[in-house]
């Protein structure tokens, strides 16, 4: 497979296939943690390690799985580093176990990690499916990261508010305040109907990003077909 091919299996999961944006799996951790950007980094690492070794994992016994349980040997390897990165959070990073409370060993039935087993995996090689795990990762990283950031500026009126949880050699209590302490900050926005209104934004965007470059290289075949008629 060409150096070319194998880019574009890196970055497929960054826009063109995000998985949330564009697939829409996931959407309930997402709404769920991005209140804050540093829980949305915190759980798009968190799934982006299950993504990579279970993909990996899963490529390499396709061959051995029988197809009729394909889906619950799935979940078995899935289960199995979900429990790796829980009590590696756990033992760790305390905070941020607290912060994603039941959303981290839910990444058990995460629709974006099932479904790359499914859809890529299975059907791959190890490097290409490693890949593929790596980019969705990226893609969801960055999307939560991104809508954490709204919400949380606009909402809380700081960024990173939590990140020492991460980053243990950071003051506690660490936070960068955007927004100056006498304006009021937008609440609604760390509520659930915010996210809901920062998610559709978000979706539009990515759609317009993905959808724009179709219809600017079709306008010109259009007119040349139509100089021609």
């Amino acid at each position: 497979m060409s150096k070319n091919s194998k880019l574009s299996i890196l970055t497929n999961g960054i826009l063109n296939e995000n998985p949330v944006l564009r697939l829409v799996l996931g959407t309930c951790p997402t709404l769920a943690v991005t209140s804050m950007a540093s829980n949305g980094i915190g759980m798009g690492l968190a799934a982006t390690f299950v993504l990579v070794c279970s993909n990996v994992v899963i490529s390499a016994l396709r061959k051995v799985i029988p197809n009729q349980v394909r889906i619950p040997c799935y979940i078995t390897v899935i289960a199995g580093f979900v429990s790796v990165v829980q009590m590696l959070v756990k033992a760790f990073v305390q905070p941020l176990d607290e912060a994603l409370g039941v959303y981290l060993p839910l990444i058990v039935v995460n629709c974006i990690i099932l479904g790359r087993a499914e859809a890529f995996a299975s059907k791959n090689g190890v490097l290409d499916s490693a890949l593929d795990g790596i980019g969705m990762g990226i893609g969801f990283t960055c999307t939560l990261t991104i809508m954490g950031t709204i919400r949380e500026v606009l909402g809380s009126g700081t960024w990173m508010s939590g990140l020492d949880g991460l980053l243990p050699f950071l003051p506690e209590g660490f936070k960068i305040q955007v927004i100056p302490t006498s304006i009021d900050p937008f609440t609604i926005m760390t509520s659930a109907p915010g996210g809901f209104f920062v998610f559709g934004v978000m979706m539009a965007a990515a759609t317009w990003l993905t959808t724009r470059p179709k219809k600017e290289k079709a306008a010109p075949a259009e007119a040349e077909e139509g100089g021609n008629a």
